[in-house]
């Protein structure tokens, strides 16, 4: 069986390697594709062919993914969760020394000055008195959202001898194993943000974190904090930040998001979304994403879903796979293992995982599974999709 890739953005070749040329044919100007992969494109707009099984965006985010109407249709949407980690977290890191050190302002004061080297020499010793910054050990720096990259922040910034308090409510498993010890847990963001010289932000844009730093939080924080948002704009009260600059409650803002109203404001530091802006992050988000959409396509396992459950089953040897995607109500596993049993098929291994309103089953029989048995599947009331793999 051979798959048709069509691709909306440059992908990094590295990536690509991943998807073998004698089973993938990967194109920007595709017909029938059987997966579409992404980075920053806007698919809200898109008219997705019928003949898609799942999308992959090589990256973290996806807003610009319709993900609701993908899963109402029983389409994956892939990501790649911490491939881009460690490049976002240097750039939070180098983001607290702007801040701390006034960088930019005094780089663009010297930037300015005029005439010969006795003059320069004078009136630097003369402004440098206006960039007096603060060391950041000793200071708290407040963590929202450990994730991947939250916890790579928090446990860099241990290592500067900073204090680090954390809030997830849904830190997985995982991610508590990687986060060090040395981390405080706050108990909920008005304490994180009262405890704190400094917020970053590591959290999806949803209703629940839209506007998350707002003028109530920010007048819980210490007088001259700072701000860092490198996860998404709209998580941050713009109107808000600016009044509390300008009234001296905040010392700085930095962030990765800039606008009309906020590039030019002498306190805020705003760079053009070069979070994930790494020759290594991109191969890396490529890599995980091809690698990911592939098991998916040829085995139907489901991995770093944001819409799907997680859902891996070894290969039975010999026999056949169908992945059955469908709404989380009940006996639906009943139902297709009736069709299964009334053309005397056997099951030889069985997943079913759910996530919320979706569910996703892999079933694994002894011999091939019919056409019109994959049919009858497919028109079983709250069966999104039904695929042989």
């Amino acid at each position: 069986m051979s798959f048709k890739i069509l691709t909306l953005n440059h992908i990094s070749v590295r990536g690509l390697e991943r998807l073998p040329r004698d089973r993938y044919e990967v194109a920007s100007g595709i017909g029938s594709p059987d997966a579409v992969l992404l980075r920053s494109a806007d698919m809200h707009r898109m008219a997705i062919p019928e003949s898609v099984l799942a999308v992959a965006r090589a990256g973290a985010g996806v807003n610009n993914i319709p993900v609701t109407a993908l899963s109402k249709r029983g389409i994956p949407v892939f990501n790649a969760p911490g491939a881009n980690a460690n490049a976002v977290k240097e750039l939070v890191i180098a983001g607290m020394f702007l801040a701390a050190r006034n960088i930019c302002q005094a780089w663009g004061y010297t930037r300015e000055l005029e005439g010969d080297d006795q003059s320069v020499e004078e009136a630097v010793e003369k402004g440098k008195k206006k960039f007096v910054g603060f060391e950041l050990p000793g200071r708290t720096l407040g963590v929202v959202g450990l994730g991947a990259i939250g916890v790579e922040v928090a446990n860099a910034a241990l290592g500067l001898r900073m204090r680090v308090t954390g809030y997830d409510p849904q830190i997985t498993v995982q991610r508590a194993w990687q986060l060090s010890s040395g981390v405080e847990q706050a108990v909920n963001l008005d304490d994180l943000f009262a405890r704190s010289d400094i917020i970053t932000l590591h959290v999806p844009l949803n209703d629940n974190t839209r506007a998350l730093v707002n003028t109530a939080r920010i007048k819980l924080m210490k007088r001259g904090a700072v701000v860092l948002n490198f996860a998404r704009a709209a998580i941050v009260d713009e109107t808000a930040v600016i009044e509390a600059l300008d009234s001296g409650r905040l010392h700085a803002y930095v962030c990765d998001f800039p606008t009309r109203r906020i590039k030019d404001h002498p306190c805020i530091v705003a760079l053009p979304h070069l979070g994930a802006s790494t020759d290594e992050a991109e191969e890396n988000c490529a890599i995980m994403v091809a690698e990911t959409l592939r098991d998916f396509l040829e085995n139907g396992n489901v991995r770093n879903s944001v819409n799907f459950p997680e859902a891996v089953l070894p290969r039975t040897n010999g026999g056949c796979r169908v992945a059955i995607a469908n709404d989380n109500v009940p006996n639906m596993v009943g139902q297709i293992s009736t069709c299964l049993a009334n053309v005397g098929m056997n099951i030889a291994d069985l997943l079913n995982k759910s996530r919320g309103e979706l569910a996703y089953t892999l079933i694994d029989t002894d011999a091939a599974i019919p056409a019109d048995v994959v049919a009858r599947i497919r028109g079983i009331e709250g069966v999104l999709s039904a695929r042989v793999v």
